[in-house]
């Protein structure tokens, strides 16, 4: 299977479905209990917050919101770029990485495009002022040596002389070499420009879908992965506790990634890169494209708001249903001996309400009014069968299906012994290490595949050194997520490699250190405010499963 995926000789989610055969073929597992591996709560968890997404998506939600960020930032280059990177991110975190990719990277081409029209006309307008002014010097010389003629002809109405003082004909204003040099270095600066900000939304787009749980498929693997590999783990994993960990260390990859690529394409002159208080015709004309954006959307709709506050009362109840410090609403209500209500519980309850609330709001009718037609709810099931990644939850369902066959066959306690000498290395390196390995993994293989593949490994590996699962489990889930470095690591790679003229080496030198950086920037993260939050100093007694075959 981990070859089949590499490889992609067949469709992965068609490989994914390789237990349900071979396992009770072998004589590993019943095809019963293959089969129940395959819709677990946390492909429910993923399914509701996909349901949530498609609505944000369908309504146009996220346009709105990330036009309205783009306002509050500006149009100078630098804050353009970590708007466009902010925005990204957000959306990424709960939306697909691929759809806020291909929303922001058009919205990115027109308000680029527009400022290099704007410097460009500027520079007509120079050029033909400059043009006026000589004429009018040449004038002023031909006056002092002939003056009596020329009134002679200015009172006859001379049409050489009563041409208007700033106007000259399209033909006088010929480029000089110098104003052509200057032509080529601002085309050069612009597409320089718009590799640097594609790059810059397609890096955001992976690296927002890390901070929270239902961001990126790598996360959610996580999860059903420490749940069904350490069944007694109390639920270390929710959602809380993983926007906990990774939202502030997305932040940090997030600033950094900005200064590399504000280094590379943009350089460090702080007065042209943000403007210190000067303002330009093209940031104006600019910021008028956005807003003008911004206007055709009109006024929010009664579909769009009653998507924002599904949206947001999801999230309120992610995050409040089992915060860590206080007891949360799900453990004094229902979950008092049990888990009873988990966070896929939540994303199932608010996305089924999508199907209930029209889409527009009911009005009264008399009885002498014409029967009104039915209203369409805020989803309506072909809508989700058109975008659902339906191959996805199958990927999902085939990995845990796999881990469960390794545990079962004692395939995870051998390699577990298998790695044992791996204790004479110190924690920190062995972590450093297999996120380098994950990283360039993950560059010519799926980040799905990737963490499906690694994370029983590693998880056995934990188990036999002794060391805390997920400090070494969590900081490679998010390394599977930092394909930088080739179009075609990612979809939003793909996506920025079309609209933004790039090269394959562009992407290459410019995710080849962020791939770097974001290693460091997790295993900072890991070994700081992740210890805090997971106690990852000591070996968990729930990580002692150790079984004799």
């Amino acid at each position: 299977m981990a070859l089949y995926w590499c490889m992609e000789c067949i469709p992965l989610a068609v490989t994914a479905l390789l237990p349900v055969i071979l396992f009770p073929m072998m004589g590993i597992m019943e095809s019963d209990e293959v089969c129940i591996q395959y819709l677990k709560d946390s492909n429910m968890l993923f399914f509701g917050g996909l349901l949530v997404a498609i609505a944000v998506e369908h309504w146009n939600l996220h346009r709105r919101i990330a036009l309205q960020v783009l306002l509050l930032v500006g149009v100078k280059p630098s804050l353009l770029m970590i708007g466009f990177m902010i925005t990204t991110a957000f959306l990424s975190m709960w939306i697909s990485n691929t759809a806020s990719t291909a929303m922001m990277l058009p919205i990115a081409n027109a308000v680029l495009q527009q400022l290099c029209d704007t410097e460009a006309n500027a520079e007509e307008r120079n050029c033909r002022l400059t043009a006026v002014r000589d004429g009018q010097e040449n004038r002023a010389f031909e006056l002092d040596d002939s003056k009596e003629s020329d009134d002679t002809k200015f009172k006859a109405g001379d049409s050489s002389v009563n041409m208007a003082p700033n106007t000259v004909p399209l033909e006088v204003c010929e480029r000089s070499p110098v104003e052509e040099q200057r032509k080529l270095k601002r085309e050069e600066k612009y597409t320089k420009l718009l590799k640097g900000m594609s790059l810059s939304v397609c890096y955001a787009a992976s690296i927002g879908g890390t901070a929270t749980l239902t961001g990126t498929t790598p996360n959610v693997i996580l999860k059903g992965q420490i749940d069904e590999l350490f069944p007694e783990n109390g639920g270390i994993i929710n959602f809380a506790s993983f926007f906990g960990f990774s939202f502030p260390n997305m932040v940090l990859m997030l600033a950094l990634s900005w200064l590399w690529l504000q280094f590379m394409f943009l350089g460090f002159n702080f007065r042209e890169s943000f403007g210190c208080g000067t303002k330009k015709d093209g940031d104006l004309e600019a910021y008028r494209v956005i807003k003008d954006e911004y206007k055709k959307l009109g006024r929010m709709s009664f579909a769009e708001s009653c998507v924002l506050v599904i949206f947001t009362l999801l999230v309120l109840m992610w995050f409040t249903r089992e915060p860590g410090f206080i007891p949360g609403w799900a453990t004094v209500l229902f979950n008092k001996d049990k888990s009873y209500v988990t966070d896929g519980t939540v994303a199932m309850f608010m996305s089924s309400l999508l199907f209930c609330i029209p889409s527009t709001f009911p009005r009264c009718q008399s009885r002498h009014d014409a029967p009104a037609e039915a209203h369409s709810a805020l989803l309506t099931w072909d809508v989700v069968h058109e975008k659902m990644p339906w191959n996805i939850l199958l990927l999902l369902g085939g990995g845990f299906a796999l881990a469960h066959g390794s545990e079962k066959s004692g395939l995870s306690q051998w390699l577990g012994e298998s790695l044992i000498p791996l204790q004479n290395i110190p924690p920190f390196a062995i972590s450093i290490l297999l996120c380098l390995l994950v990283a360039m993994f993950t560059e010519c293989s799926s980040n799905t595949a990737t963490t499906t593949l690694f994370l029983p490994i590693l998880a056995s590996m934990a188990t036999a050194i002794k060391i805390h699962p997920l400090y070494i489990m969590f900081p490679c889930t998010i390394s599977a997520s930092l394909a930088f470095m080739l179009p075609v690591a990612t979809p939003p790679n793909a996506v920025a490699f079309s609209y933004g003229n790039l090269k394959v080496m562009d992407m290459a030198k410019a995710g080849f250190i962020l791939n770097f950086v974001g290693v460091i920037t997790i295993n900072i993260a890991i070994n700081t405010w992740g210890v805090a939050i997971f106690q990852l100093n000591t070996f968990p007694s729930w990580a002692n499963v150790t079984k004799t075959p």
